[in-house]
């Protein structure tokens, strides 16, 4: 069946009335039972027609959610064995829409028929194995996933959080459905978690549609936790303009009543996001001052900075990623010690995610460089545990904290592609150990010298011997 519109009307929504009319089961065959006949099954697909980007006068495909990753990625395709409109509304600032969807190329739909039975089958018993997605936008944007929650949320917040020696206090900028305030509450040490965020309408919207998202009961056990995250005693949760607020309490020109916080997570829009919000996020001078004002001296600031280029990109600062460019130029200009990015390719994004960690003093950043071994004990001593007895983390570990600790070569090759190349990208410089040494402390983001100088201001060594004693804080 092929419908099609000249209107203005969407036409997802009389795809109920589609499945009623049409879906009906075949007729049993002689002895077979009416029951025993499978309902259906609805594959379809929503394709905008015409030409609109470039054509339409004010046209802007961001601000259609039929035009960027939900109608790219799910709505267009016709591969899924479910595609499933769980949610799709608008709260006072974005539209919101949730979709479950199997794909036939990481799950199978007669195992997900059988995880649904109880005959006492392996996938009766394991239905989470089984299960299709499920996947949040924003504005048509995809935020988060189901089987993506664990590894994107736990690598933006635990690698900075266990890196610092005693986190206390730690904000978040967005991160809406909860997951991300879920993770900063596994550590014993936080005290206060405040979280801003300007849309009340998908927190209220995630607490019904993505519950695991905002689920702490397996910590509730504990003081001062709960069931649900929000109500935890530590959160102070603020319904605003996270910018207007770091702006307001903690730029040059005024006094800073708000108490200074040990992390800062922001987990916004990405930095491709060609909406004018998203690029004050990354690019106002004043904001990022502000940033580096709210934390501690041995604070550390956590950005997601979007999707990891490709060898074949250009530089960040020519490409579609401009934004992330400019961003850790005024970090650095802001005074923040050293920058760091590392990778994550398990988020359920459509590629792998990059997250950039920047370090007000140096000191700190020596505990970023420690064995998976010096991890996992920091874990055990820090990480809340189940009713079990078990560690809360369900992705995050040792092993895993050493692969974030070198930045991917990708961000390397594109830092070499910039106009005016970095004197540490020329291979020459490598030849003497003396020119190395010159050129390696400098500029606080370097994956040049990150990744291939021992004795680099970006290093486990010069930030052991330039640092204090950190044993006994390990030990706190």
């Amino acid at each position: 069946m092929d419908l099609f519109t000249c209107g203005g009307n969407p036409l997802i929504p009389v795809l109920p009335s589609i499945r009623n009319l049409f879906g009906v089961p075949r007729t049993p065959e002689e002895g077979e039972d009416e029951g025993d006949i499978p309902n259906p099954t609805l594959l379809w697909s929503h394709k905008l027609r015409g030409f609109r980007d470039g054509f339409a006068p004010g046209y802007d495909r961001y601000r259609n959610p039929l035009d960027t990753d939900l109608g790219q990625f799910v709505l267009g395709k016709l591969d899924f064995d479910l595609k499933e409109e769980i949610l799709s509304t608008k709260t006072a600032f974005q539209n919101v829409d949730v979709y479950d969807v199997l794909n036939p190329g990481a799950k199978s739909m007669d195992s997900y028929h059988k995880s649904l039975l109880n005959d006492g089958s392996y996938e009766s018993t394991h239905p989470e194995q089984f299960g299709p997605d499920r996947i949040l936008f924003l504005d048509g944007v995809i935020q988060s996933t189901l089987y993506g929650d664990a590894p994107y949320h736990e690598s933006i917040v635990h690698p900075a959080m266990i890196t610092h020696p005693n986190p206390r206090r730690v904000a978040i900028i967005g991160g809406g459905e909860g997951a991300t305030l879920r993770e900063v509450l596994k550590h014993n040490t936080v005290e206060k978690a405040v979280m801003i965020e300007i849309d009340e309408g998908v927190v209220d919207l995630s607490k019904e549609h993505l519950p695991q998202w905002q689920d702490c009961s397996n910590i509730a056990h504990h003081e001062k936790c709960d069931e649900w995250c929000f109500d935890d005693a530590r959160v102070d949760a603020r319904f605003e303009d996270a910018m207007a607020y770091f702006i307001d309490n903690f730029s040059d020109d005024v006094d800073h009543e708000e108490a200074a916080y040990d992390i800062i997570i922001m987990d916004a829009l990405d930095p491709n996001d060609d909406i004018e919000f998203a690029v004050e996020l990354y690019t106002s001078d004043t904001y990022i001052r502000s940033l580096y004002n709210a934390l501690t001296s041995d604070g550390i600031l956590v950005v997601q900075v979007g999707e990891v280029p490709f060898s074949s990109s250009p530089a960040d600062e020519t490409g579609r990623f401009a934004n992330r460019s400019v961003m850790q130029k005024e970090l650095e200009r802001a005074g923040f010690q050293s920058l760091h990015v590392y990778e994550e390719g398990h988020s359920g994004f459509m590629g792998p995610w990059s997250t950039l960690v920047a370090f007000r003093d140096i000191q700190t950043r020596e505990n970023w460089y420690r064995s998976g071994a010096e991890i996992e004990l920091q874990l055990q001593k820090r990480i809340l545990q189940t009713n079990s007895g078990d560690s809360s983390l369900r992705y995050f570990d040792g092993a895993t904290m050493s692969s974030y600790q070198l930045p991917p070569s990708a961000f390397e090759v594109i830092h070499c592609r910039q106009n005016g190349m970095p004197r540490d990208c020329d291979n020459s410089v490598w030849t003497s150990k003396t020119v190395a040494n010159e050129t390696s402390i400098g500029d606080a983001y370097n994956p040049v010298t990150e990744r291939h100088n021992r004795e680099a201001l970006h290093s486990r060594e010069y930030a052991r011997d330039n640092s204090y004693d950190w044993k006994e804080v390990l030990l706190y």
